[in-house]
């Protein structure tokens, strides 16, 4: 699935073809994904400008002057550029086209269908599947005075707790293994147990790993331009996460794996407390 770095990555690469354009058509091939489109969708945006497109947790959001479109890519939804006189006949998948006035063509691909494109009237902040949401990881918010504060007084175990996007967006399972064994943590410990010291390494870790994913998907991503849109998933040697078993690389013991809120949580009884 699409995490947090791969969708920034997405905004990125899709952003200098299509930020500025105006759409000029919205073909759309299948209406039932996740959610079904909304079948006025091109009579809506005919002809109006894409102000920007940005990312608020996993979504990729394109704000117009009258509204915002919300897309998720789902399990296995991208983007790709497609430019003007090299526009192939879409594939099986390729469920809408969004036709640019500069002439090419924002192509989407979903074989799972699980993704989702939301129009609103509203600001998007407003929206229900926005307004509920922790901070941004990177931003100035996420901090370990937030996060301590938060953390006072729940039982649950802190790395559920990281993954939950009301306390912070964006801490998949495999930034949330890798983050909690660099700051030393135990995944299991309650968070309500954490001390400030423990949320300051917490936050720097989970930073420190968002924007090497980030950077990682910057330079290994696949072509958006006329390629398959999917960005490079996170490629840096894992320290615990998919090594169960494994000997730790800090202390040689062997690495443990268990289920945490169905999913799977890798860590070292020696180095995490």
């Amino acid at each position: 699935m699409p995490e947090l770095p791969e969708v920034e990555t997405t905004c990125r690469g899709i952003a200098p073809h299509a930020q500025g354009q105006l759409i000029e058509q919205i073909t759309i091939r299948d209406h039932r994904l996740r959610w079904p489109v909304d079948q006025t969708l091109p009579e809506i945006l005919q002809s109006k400008k894409i102000e920007s497109i940005s990312r608020r947790a996993k979504y990729v959001l394109m704000r117009f002057d009258h509204g915002a479109l919300l897309v998720h890519l789902g399990m296995s939804g991208s983007f790709r550029v497609l430019l003007k006189d090299a526009v192939p006949p879409p594939a099986k998948h390729d469920h809408i086209d969004l036709v640019l006035g500069n002439g090419s063509v924002l192509r989407y691909n979903d074989p799972r269908r699980f993704g989702s494109f939301i129009w609103t009237f509203e600001p998007v902040e407003q929206h229900p599947l926005i307004n509920h949401l922790g901070p941004e990881p990177l931003s100035d918010a996420f901090d370990a005075e937030y996060l301590f504060k938060q953390s006072r007084k729940r039982v649950v175990a802190t790395k559920s707790w990281i993954m939950d996007s009301k306390v912070v967006v964006g801490v998949g399972n495999i930034y949330a293994n890798e983050s909690l064994y660099n700051a030393g943590i135990h995944p299991l410990k309650k968070a309500g147990k954490l001390t400030r010291k423990e949320c300051e390494r917490l936050v720097a870790e989970i930073k420190k790993i968002l924007h090497y994913a980030i950077q990682r998907g910057g330079t290994t991503l696949r072509d958006f331009v006329g390629g398959d849109g999917k960005p490079g998933y996170f490629a840096q040697e894992l320290s615990v996460y998919g090594r169960g078993a494994e000997p730790c690389k800090q202390c040689s013991k062997k690495l443990i794996e268990r289920r945490v809120a169905q999913r799977a949580t890798v860590y070292c009884t020696n180095c995490q407390k």
